[in-house]
């Protein structure tokens, strides 16, 4: 089976435990990503987000439904052919870089081409472009515990996207980030799905990722939502799905929503110091 897609998910579906205790961790999801597009998925803790990010990388097997990559369902290929699949067709970036520490950052990315079967002068040639690339050509023989944090999540990168994987898929990439670092890798990201015509599905609560997705998804219970309906918590400033369950508060005739009982306890305290900043320029 082959699509126009890069991925093809159809009603995919995760529950833990059975009868009375069962968790509907992702409910009957479709998600179609096209070559060199740049999707978020964002959501409240404990919305799913972790267990379609590990359905997706060929981590943990679905309930129900299919994955289609290159042809290939991920949810019924045996389980002695994913570690290959996994090295040849995916790349995964994780929030705390995930690097060993006992190899340069040339020597982890050739890695991650050993593992897909290349190795020697194609794996340092591949390696070394990739790294330059994303602005590390003077850090090739430094080890993680001489880089910043910016520049060990450059490696990560060019070690997820070494094999030319079809799909890559990051998990809350810019957390451990500050501001200008995270906004940086956020452009490179951007910028190589362009070049490699490589699709990333970002798993994330970090807003500024929305400057350069092509789509942004919320997920919440399992499901996903339509994002246009969400509206910004005044107090930290997240995004939530208005809904009968969600705190909320009214003030001045306005209703305004919160992520947690805390927010809204905060914003009931003194509306006026929060609606003020809102509202400043």
């Amino acid at each position: 089976m082959r699509t126009s897609s890069a991925i093809n998910v159809h009603a995919l579906s995760k529950t833990f435990g059975e009868g009375e205790i069962a968790v509907n961790a992702v409910r009957n999801v479709d998600l179609d990503v096209e070559p060199g597009e740049v999707v978020l998925i964002m959501g409240p803790s404990g919305s799913g987000k972790t267990t379609l990010l590990l359905m997706l990388g060929a981590m943990m097997r679905p309930t129900t439904g299919s994955i289609i990559i290159d042809g290939i369902d991920l949810a019924t290929t045996p389980e002695r052919r994913l570690p290959a699949l996994r090295a040849n067709h995916l790349g995964f970036i994780f929030q705390d870089f995930n690097l060993l520490s006992a190899l340069t950052a040339l020597e982890n990315v050739e890695l991650a081409c050993n593992l897909a079967g290349i190795a020697g002068r194609e794996a340092s040639d591949r390696a070394t472009e990739l790294l330059q690339r994303v602005g590390l050509n003077e850090r090739l023989h430094f080890h993680p515990d001489q880089l910043s944090g910016g520049e060990k999540q450059r490696v990560a990168i060019a070690r997820a996207l070494v094999n030319r994987p079809t799909l890559v898929l990051a998990d809350e990439p810019t957390a451990n980030l500050d501001s200008s670092h995270g906004r940086e890798i956020a452009r490179v990201l951007r910028e190589l799905a362009s070049e490699q015509n490589c699709s990333i599905v970002v798993v994330s609560h970090d807003e500024r990722l929305r400057e350069i997705a092509d789509r942004t998804l919320w997920l919440e219970d399992g499901a996903f939502r339509e994002f246009d309906t969400m509206v910004a918590d005044p107090v930290c400033t997240m995004t939530v799905h208005p809904s009968d369950a969600t705190p909320h508060y009214q003030h001045n005739g306005i209703t305004y929503w919160f992520c947690s009982q805390t927010c809204q306890k905060d914003f009931a305290t003194n509306p006026g110091s929060y609606l003020d900043r809102t509202n400043q320029p």
